[in-house]
């Protein structure tokens, strides 16, 4: 039985991409285990010649997607830009397992974070008896991303420091990354690149220099087109969560993820979808990823602890703490949509009594 919690995408999807690889008439550029078109097919979903489907792993604009694509076949690095929840991850992801079959060559961007972790360290061990060595030096995923012809992640790049970002400038003008300690350096072979993720939205952001930002080519991330759209990327990643954690099937009504996703999207909005109530918008994200947390907490309270069915109290238990981050600015925006919105609603009314119940 696999234990693993969330594979890798290149293995929890390594049947769609064998069979892309086999039908894959177009060329693949150097280094990579698919051509462009068959990354696309894979990322979006579609139809192989032979008649069998690949499920997409991202919904939304084609044209995004092939720009994102078109660029790490040229030299410059892609920045994925825009707002928590939005897929900068997922979509890095994906592109990594479907261009070089293994995305887990990841750098996770924080605030204390040193230069090490996108070129090299040692083990210390081997330094002290042997002295500055190849055998002691050990690499960072960019590092071994460049000596094995693949892509790089970089999640939260503008988490670290300005002058550690800036360390990636050299290796992505020159393709090269120095060792001066052993007098080397180590020279990317084709195939390598490397995809950022950033944010704006957060605290703790450091802007990336003139000089970092002209080594990328950025696509701004946008926020689900429609609710039709946002409902469905719920709906599946619910359902795959569920499915991993042995969840109940059917324990997830299509009817309370609109219900949620409604709520949502006019939060952040700051008006009602008709267009016609303006509304406080809380400083929360309220993004498509925080839904599907939700749905997912409400979803495991009814599978544990009521009738194995997604109900209004579920939904309002995980739905309040998503909405109030900060009860002294966003608890005035919750309450007068609670009682201007929700209550107006006749077929809400069994979710107004419930957020009521909670305060």
């Amino acid at each position: 039985m696999n234990t693993i919690l969330r594979p890798h995408a290149e293995v929890e999807y390594a049947e769609e991409l064998v069979l892309l690889a086999a039908q894959d008439t177009y060329r693949r550029p150097e280094g990579w285990r698919l051509s462009p078109q068959a990354v696309v097919t894979y990322i979006l979903g579609g139809k192989l010649p032979q008649g069998q489907s690949i499920a997409p792993k991202y919904y939304g604009d084609r044209r995004l997607v092939e720009i994102a694509v078109a660029t790490l076949v040229t030299d410059r690095a892609l920045l994925l830009v825009g707002l928590p929840g939005t897929a900068k991850t997922w979509l890095a992801e994906h592109l990594a397992a479907a261009i070089s079959g293994d995305s887990s060559l990841l750098v996770q961007g924080t605030a204390g974070q040193s230069e090490d972790a996108l070129r090299y360290t040692w083990n210390y061990a081997r330094l002290l008896t042997e002295g500055p060595s190849p055998a002691a030096l050990v690499p960072s995923p960019v590092m071994r991303a460049m000596q094995e012809g693949k892509l790089a992640r970089v999640e939260e790049l503008t988490r670290m420091p300005s002058e550690v970002q800036d360390s990636l400038i050299t290796t992505l003008s020159e393709k090269i990354m120095p060792v001066p300690e052993l007098n080397t350096e180590v020279q990317a072979i084709r195939g390598f690149n490397l995809i950022a993720t950033s944010n704006d939205r957060d605290r703790g952001v450091n802007e990336l220099s003139g000089a970092l930002k002209r080594r990328f080519n950025t696509v701004v991330m946008p926020l689900p087109a429609s609710l039709e759209e946002e409902v469905l990327i719920v709906q599946q990643r619910v359902e795959q969560l569920g499915a991993t954690l042995e969840m109940l099937p059917g324990a997830t009504p299509v009817e309370e993820i609109r219900r949620l996703v409604t709520i949502f999207r006019e939060l952040r909005s700051g008006k009602t979808e008709d267009g016609k109530r303006q509304l406080k918008s809380p400083d929360s994200t309220l993004s498509t990823a925080e839904a599907i947390s939700v749905i997912h907490s409400g979803q495991a309270l009814a599978v544990h602890f009521g009738d194995g069915k997604l109900g209004a109290g579920d939904l309002a238990a995980a739905l309040t703490g998503a909405i109030v981050k900060d009860p002294s600015r966003d608890q005035a925006a919750w309450k007068e949509y609670l009682e201007t919105v929700i209550k107006t609603r006749a077929e809400w009314k069994d979710l107004y009594q419930k957020c009521r119940e909670l305060g």
